[in-house]
Order: structure tokens, then sequence, then C-alpha cells
């Protein structure tokens, strides 16, 4: 089968791009594994809602039809949008259709899949960021005993041991699961690591919001030297939640969980936890203040200080000034642990050299080394906003340039 076009994968970046390549007249097809939005239906925990309010979930023609903007979707919710989004775009779509490679051949890309093989120009790697979630090598030193479990099995305290938690990591996904399995009755330690503090309404409006018109999200990855540092940032600590809550080390603590460090090693059954807690903390508070800041000087630049409420700084972070540095983990008081450590993409299918030694696929803003080759939805890909709905948008609409400029024969053109 040939096709200009192979974008692989039907969650919001890959149909996203699908418009885009429909807009400018460019044959494409939609491979993907499982159904339409496979990773929300099969790959989420059941309370979780979007970290975005729902009218940031501006996708290229299309957007929030509901009442309530400023709400938070939960997954069912989620799910029909972007189904409903495919339908609406009448994106070509083959489901339950599995990639198995994609290689180069005669000037192009053969993909294969297990419903047959397709030739095409250039392909489009649209399968998630969040793939494969990150548990560290030190996690086969757990004692026996330990049920281990990450983000992506879990699905409610119900399936959770009674007895203690240590839940590993400490960004939105780490501190909403702490907090939920806390809620359960469960007595809940986290580790605390690198971490972005933010508060989930300041001076009346959303962060989100606030982020979105001070032009934060908008940030291109072409302002930053480190760009492998930025990309690694930790998410935000936030949580969709409908009395729109501050998710962050001080609330926990006053749920009754418990702060430890970044855990750091396991010998002989017991963890050593870092001693940069506190350290971590204040970083975390300083960078929070920073973008209150940026806000402040929006809103004056903007005349709005009689629109919106005033100012405001919150409660520095609550840690201990020497946090435990051990735990004897054979004692029976961790029942389970919770690897809330981060996920990366799976792209072990792509046979080309495009990886860097570490294994991570290379791009330029989404554009692959591969001339043809480009993938979608990577954390700060080419914006701040990049791995979010509401990045989906004005990614395709770049990338769809570059690859029509690539077709036309108008010569390598910018990322």
């Amino acid at each position: 089968m040939r096709t200009t076009t192979v974008v692989i994968g039907a969650g919001h970046a890959g149909l996203a791009m699908s418009h885009c390549l429909t807009e400018r007249s460019i044959d494409h097809v939609v491979l993907e594994r499982g159904e339409v939005a496979n990773t929300w239906k099969t790959e989420r925990w059941d309370s979780l809602r979007l970290l975005t309010p729902n009218w940031q979930s501006r996708l290229p023609g299309f957007g929030y039809e509901g009442d309530d903007p400023d709400g938070f979707r939960d997954m069912s919710e989620t799910i029909s949008f972007i189904e409903r989004y495919a339908e609406v775009i009448s994106a070509p779509i083959r489901t339950h259709t599995s990639v198995s490679s994609v290689r180069a051949r005669n000037g192009g890309y053969v993909v294969d899949t297990d419903r047959g093989g397709w030739q095409a120009k250039t392909v489009v790697v649209a399968s998630g960021a969040c793939a494969v979630p990150n548990v560290p090598a030190l996690a086969v030193a757990i004692p026996t005993g330990i049920e281990q479990i990450t983000p992506k099995e879990y699905r409610n305290p119900d399936q959770i041991a009674d007895g203690g938690v240590m839940v590993v990591g400490a960004s939105s996904t780490g501190t909403q699961i702490a907090a939920e399995l806390q809620r359960s009755g469960r007595q809940v330690t986290l580790s605390v690591g690198e971490h972005v503090r933010v508060p989930r309404v300041y001076r009346g409006r959303d962060i989100k919001w606030w982020m979105d018109r001070c032009g934060v999200l908008d940030e291109g990855y072409e302002a930053y030297d480190n760009l492998e540092r930025v990309r690694n940032l930790p998410s935000l600590q936030l949580a969709g939640s409908n009395d729109r809550r501050t998710v962050d080390l001080n609330s926990l603590t006053d749920l009754g969980v418990k702060l430890i460090g970044r855990l750091a090693g396991i010998t002989g059954g017991k963890a050593q936890f870092s001693g940069s807690l506190p350290n971590l903390a204040s970083l975390a508070d300083l960078k929070m203040n920073r973008l209150l800041n940026t806000i402040d000087e929006w809103v004056a630049q903007n005349a709005l200080e009689s629109v919106v409420e005033p100012a405001q700084r919150f409660e520095t972070t609550r840690v201990d000034a020497s946090p435990p540095l051990g735990m004897d983990l054979a004692s029976g008081e961790i029942r389970t642990i919770v690897w809330a450590t981060g996920f990366r993409p799976d792209h072990s299918w792509i046979d080309l050299p495009v990886f860097d030694r570490k294994g991570r696929l290379e791009h330029e803003g989404g554009v692959v080394e591969a001339p043809g080759v480009y993938v979608m939805g990577l954390p700060f890909q080419r914006r701040r906003k990049s791995s979010l709905i509401d990045g989906a948008a004005d990614d395709a609409t770049d990338l769809s340039a570059h690859l029509t400029t690539l077709l036309s024969g108008g010569g390598p053109a910018a990322a």
C-alpha cells in the first residue's frame, strides 16, 4: 500500500497532524495500534482529570464545545473529546494496526505493520511521550514481599494492599496518587526529588490562564541553550479538581503524608535517601515566585491591577531541616511502592540511525535527522506547551508546513 505520509498514532497529536495534512491536500493514513485515544482508554487511573482547563483544549479546527470552560475533563470526557475530533476531521484512521518497523527504502520509507506494509515519502511519529514507565534500576533491590506498581498500571486505591505506601516521585502524577492513597486510609511516604511547585489559582485566575496570556507556554525551544535540561524538567505539581485546590508538598503534609528525600540507593533491604530535600523545596519555591513575578509584571504592563485580585505570595514549603536518610524496607512499614518516576517514549520500532547515545530520538523542533521523518507530542518539542493537547495545533501547523516544503522539492526548510 502506498501513501504520501504515514502518521503513527491516533491520539490528539496524530489527529492534529492529520487535520493539517488534509488542509494541505496531502494524502495520508493514520495508523493506530488500538483505538482512537487508546492510551487515554487503557493507561490512566480512574480519578485522573486533565491538568489543563477545558478551554485550553484547542486543536486545529476544533475546540471545547461545552458549558464549563473552566472545568477539568475526566477520562471519559477526554476520550469523547478526542473521538469527536477524529469524526469531525474525518481522519483516515486504520485502528488495531500495530507498527513493527519504520525503515528507509528508495528515498522514502517502509512502515511495516501486523496488517501489511505501507510505502510513504514521509512519516510522522505521534505515538506518545509516555509509553514506558521510567522505573529506576535500583528497583531490583526492593525486598521480596513489597508490591511494586507504576502509574501506567495503577487504577485506584482498591488494588493497593493495606499498609504503608511509598510513592517515589513528586511531580503531578506522584502528588496526585499520594493524596488519593492517603485519603484512602493508607500511610503514604513521598520520596521527593526535583519538582515544580505552582498554585492552581493565582490572583483569581487559573495558573494555566496566566501562563497562556503571559506567553510562557509559547516559549520556543530556540531560546534555550540546554534543551536536554529543559525537556527533562518535571511536570507541574497540579491537579484538575473541581474545587481547584492546590496540590503541593504543604497540602500533602496537611493530609498526613510523610516527606523524605530522593531515593538514592538500596543496600541489604535498607533504602538510602538524599539529604537535599530542604534545598530542593527552597529551589521550587524560588522558581514558583519567579513565575508569579512574571505574571505580576505582565499585569502591571497591561494595567490590569484593578480587574484582578491583588498579588500574593504563598507559604514556603514546610520540610524537616534534617529529613530521615534511611528506611528499613524489610521492617514491614512499607507494603507497596509506586514508581511515579516519569515516562519515556517507545521508539524501538524505528529502524533508522536517528538516536543519540542514550537511545533518544534526535530531532530539531520535531524535525528528525532522517529527511521526511517528523515527531509530535514530545516535551518542549517546539514550545513549552508541546506535550499538552493545546500545543498540538501550533506544532502540527509548523511541521506540516515543513513537510509540504520538503515534498515540493523546495530544499531544506527551517525547522
